[in-house]
């Protein structure tokens, strides 16, 4: 008896050993898995890190401009009111410059002493003057830009141990910056600048006006085109098309052109919009029509994703109660379906903000001094602004690239806070 008893505890004692190794074995698996699922993240946040960290390093310094204070004379014999706008504008603000320089020539030291100033210096106190022609022949303090060589060497970027054949500006004119910075006529100010120009050639005086004017106008026509028909074309599938293979022939190609290359979006614009159609080149209009092309298959695939997660007992207890089929979609499936909606189509709009290659084809890369009035007129957009500076030689549109980008990510940002709010605030459960 004792020997069975003793013969039937060996198996039982060995299948629980192996219980014990088999579960073992399956929580070292898990852990192994969460660390590697925790490396991946940490390594993504470090990247990111990264991106966000040389963004910032880069770009901070565009948010600041370089500004000199000048007391002006706005000489009668160099601006008279019968000649405006015309008259030495630039004269006289470089002979103001000039008598804050110690040792400065009037004559032979001209030239140089007027490179400090920005070119858009002369413009600021033309506009002053125009806007009230009884400032000549008094005395005006004014703040100017100076130009980007003086603006880099306020801020850093240029190194003053570099041999002077090697920089930009030579010994005396950082002499005379230093003159001006140590009587206080210096001054870092936030580049408001950077939001109220347009582009510009002269790195200090370029700004994202014009390309935030220009993706206005093409996310505002690509919401007017690709939201209505996209919800549209939805309701349609989703709640009253026949389930035959012409509608699946349909859905197939919306999930397929949602994986197209956008490049391929802007080739389908440069050929049908502009060729075919004779739209205007470089306009909004044609941008936000080539972005809606884009963005409506994400919308047409969210609006049925919404619809469907409405529960079916929804619509049973409508039609139990005697409406239509229309009443059933329009006033209580679609209610409950449009955070949902709503979410899809902020973020296929901030999908389309941040594409180039298609507004590159539609010639929304051209350099366009003032910002668009309408969606018809030439304009650029963020992402081709960035596109534009980033090619530019000179080393102020270094900053003012990075400065860009950190922009358009705020606004991709704001825009993706946007939709998990709306998906947050009026999501229902059942």
């Amino acid at each position: 008896m004792t020997d069975l008893t003793g013969a039937g505890d060996a198996p039982r004692t060995s299948s629980l050993m192996q219980s014990s190794a088999a579960a073992a074995r399956r929580r070292r698996k898990d852990l192994i898995l969460q660390g590697v699922g925790l490396t991946a993240i940490l390594i993504a946040f470090s990247v990111l890190f990264i991106l966000i960290a040389s963004l910032v390093s880069t770009g901070y310094s565009a948010f600041v401009q370089t500004r000199v204070t000048l007391d002006v004379f706005i000489d009668p014999e160099e601006i008279s009111e019968e000649r405006l706008p015309r008259g030495g504008f630039q004269d006289v603000l470089t002979a103001a410059l000039l008598s804050e320089l110690p040792g400065a020539d009037p004559r032979s030291d001209a030239r140089a002493a007027r490179s400090i100033l920005s070119n858009g210096a002369q413009f600021a106190l033309r506009d002053r003057v125009v806007a009230d022609p009884s400032l000549i022949g008094q005395t005006v303090t004014m703040s100017v830009p100076v130009s980007d060589p003086f603006d880099q060497l306020n801020k850093g970027n240029i190194d003053r141990e570099t041999p002077e054949d090697q920089r930009r500006v030579n010994d005396r004119q950082v002499e005379w910056f230093d003159a001006l910075d140590s009587a206080g006529l210096i001054s870092t100010p936030f580049n408001w600048g950077l939001f109220t120009n347009a582009d510009s050639r002269f790195p200090e005086l370029a700004g994202l006006k014009g390309a935030l004017i220009g993706s206005f106008w093409a996310l505002l026509t690509c919401f007017a085109i690709a939201f209505p028909i996209g919800i549209g074309a939805a309701i349609y599938l989703e709640e009253f098309a026949p389930r035959n293979r012409v509608s699946d022939f349909i859905e197939v190609n919306i999930n397929n052109l949602a994986a197209v290359p956008s490049v391929v979006f802007g080739l389908l614009a440069l050929a049908v919009f502009l060729n075919w159609f004779g739209l205007p080149r470089s306009a909004p209009f044609v941008g936000g029509l080539t972005l809606a092309l884009m963005t409506m298959p994400t919308i047409i695939i969210a609006t049925r994703a919404a619809l469907k997660a409405v529960p079916p007992s929804i619509r049973e207890a409508a039609l139990g109660l005697g409406a239509s089929r229309q009443q059933v979609v329009f006033g209580h499936v679609l209610p409950l379906a449009m955070p949902g909606i709503l979410t899809g189509t902020i973020i296929g709009l901030a999908q389309a903000l941040g594409e180039t290659a298609p507004l590159l084809l539609i010639g929304m890369n051209a350099f366009i001094t003032s910002a668009a009035s309408t969606p018809f007129d030439a304009s650029t957009a963020l992402p081709t602004q960035i596109f534009i500076w980033a090619d530019s030689p000179e080393r102020g549109f270094v900053s003012r690239t990075s400065a860009a980008i950190l922009v358009l990510l705020g606004f991709l940002i704001v825009m993706n806070a946007i939709a998990i709010y709306l998906r947050n605030r009026f999501e229902r459960r059942w």
